[in-house]
């Protein structure tokens, strides 16, 4: 891939992007667009633009690599992932219609109470600084290599730049843009797989029907795995996968914000309808592409680098040709930025109103928080680079995602129980305790349980933890009906 000619498509990417945010914020009104979209978005729209906010960067080229290693077991996870989406139409996003939210932690201030409100506010704010950092992180580090070290361009005006595009794109109209330019970015996501797939077809010599044979006849195309001891186990994998999408979704500012920007939970409820049935496929195209590509590599006589995650770019960049390799190269950017850009808008978001407490933000304000937020992002994504270890870069990506677990626990204590947290200091504490406590179990869980090696389920452990701690600190309420309120607001 020729250096020069990546910058000027890459240059021409971003220009398409900031002229559709243009067009989408001249009507911006101030921080209502920002934080909801004046609840004026089409439904369609959003279900599409939330294909490519949950496609990641990492999902990107993960997906298709991790083929090799797990087959389709994967899709054990997705299936989950769908029950999970319908029951967060089902039962969150009335809830967070009936309350009137903008941030949906605006739901435990009022159930639980401020510190509980706090926690839960300061528990998303990690995860999602850490995760998306590390998300972009991985991206840019990509770009790096195969376009800006050849211009001799530092990691670190990489990632500078980056960020400042992101910032231009949603300063203005927040999440009304989002809402549109992911909308963008999952159509260039879906040109580039069709786009690889369609070259691999070629150089294979195989038809459309040759090519569903292929992966339908192909070893790793298994999907289900119901050995008991295994991490892939379809029992675990699948009600990990509810679990997680409730949590890592339902309770996530980031993607449900999304939501919140249509007209009416009805509207809202078609949205997350149709984006799970167009989750379920995506995946799907992910995982055929992920045996499509072995299956070249072994035609061609490639050697599977020992980190599977670089399978797809390797064949992108070095063996699929010029076309091929440049719609790789947006793909993997639409599915980074239409992640981050979401990302910074939901931390700016809940910053503003469940950290400072105020809707009504002025302008200049809320653009120096966005300004912070992502200054912060910066520093975490230019700490991974400089520490320079996997295993140290891993394993604070999947501490982030440790902290998802007291959201489970504050929002499943809040909604299934009747009573009353009267010992509000303890609940930050049960917040960081139970993450700890998971870590432990997630090292020590062959010794400790007989050879069951904990997988997916460990956040469902985690809430459960969280929710037995909150228990402790509660007491039942009185007999009145209705949402309780709490005294330390």
């Amino acid at each position: 891939m020729d250096s020069t000619t990546a910058l000027i498509v890459i240059v021409v990417y971003f220009a398409v992007l900031l002229t559709v945010a243009f067009m989408s914020s001249r009507r911006s009104a101030g921080s209502s667009t920002f934080f909801t979209g004046d609840h004026r978005s089409p439904w369609p729209l959003v279900a599409f633009g939330m294909v490519g906010a949950t496609v990641s960067g990492v999902t990107f080229v993960s997906v298709p690599g991790e083929v090799g290693a797990s087959q389709w077991h994967y899709l054990q996870f997705v299936l989950g992932n769908f029950v999970g989406y319908w029951i967060i139409a089902l039962v969150l996003i009335p809830l967070y219609y009936r309350l009137k939210l903008v941030s949906i932690y605006g739901y435990l201030r009022d159930r639980l109470g401020r510190t509980s409100h706090k926690s839960g506010a300061w528990a998303f704010i990690v995860s999602q600084t850490i995760g998306a950092s590390f998300r972009l992180y991985l991206v840019v580090n990509v770009l790096q290599i195969i376009v800006f070290d050849n211009l001799g361009v530092p990691f670190e005006v990489t990632v500078a730049a980056t960020l400042v595009i992101i910032w231009l794109y949603t300063f203005k109209a927040g999440i009304k843009t989002v809402v549109r330019t992911d909308t963008l970015q999952t159509l260039f996501i879906f040109v580039a797989v069709v786009m690889t797939i369609a070259t691999i077809s070629s150089d294979l010599s195989l038809s459309l029907s040759g090519l569903v044979n292929v992966v339908y006849d192909s070893e790793l195309s298994t999907v289900f795995d119901f050995d008991v001891l295994s991490g892939n186990n379809f029992f675990k994998q699948f009600l990990a996968g509810i679990g997680i999408v409730v949590v890592m979704n339902g309770l996530d500012q980031n993607i449900m914000q999304k939501n919140l920007t249509c007209r009416n939970y009805s509207e809202s409820q078609k949205n997350m309808f149709c984006f799970s049935v167009a989750f379920l496929v995506v995946n799907i195209l992910f995982l055929s592409l992920g045996v499509l590509l072995y299956v070249y590599a072994d035609a061609m006589n490639v050697a599977v680098p020992d980190a599977t995650d670089n399978l797809y770019p390797l064949l992108a960049t070095g063996y699929f040709g010029h076309v091929a390799a440049y719609a790789f190269l947006i793909g993997i950017i639409s599915a980074a930025f239409s992640s981050a850009d979401s990302a910074i808008t939901a931390l700016t978001t809940v910053f503003c109103v469940d950290i400072l407490d105020t809707r009504d933000i002025s302008t200049v304000k809320r653009n120096l928080i966005h300004v912070g937020v992502s200054v912060v992002v910066f520093g975490v994504i230019v700490f991974f680079s400089r520490v320079n270890s996997a295993s140290v870069v891993n394993g604070i990506f999947t501490v982030a995602g440790y902290t998802y677990g007291p959201l489970l626990g504050l929002f499943l204590f809040g909604l299934a129980t009747r009573r009353r947290i009267v010992r509000h200091a303890m609940v930050p504490v049960v917040c960081v305790v139970s993450p700890v406590v998971c870590w432990f179990i997630n090292r020590y869980s062959e010794v400790l349980l007989n050879g069951y090696r904990v997988g997916f389920e460990l956040i469902l452990i985690n809430g459960a933890l969280v929710f037995a701690g909150l228990w402790a600190c509660s007491r039942r309420q009185s007999s009145q009906t209705g949402t309780p309120m709490v005294n330390n607001v």
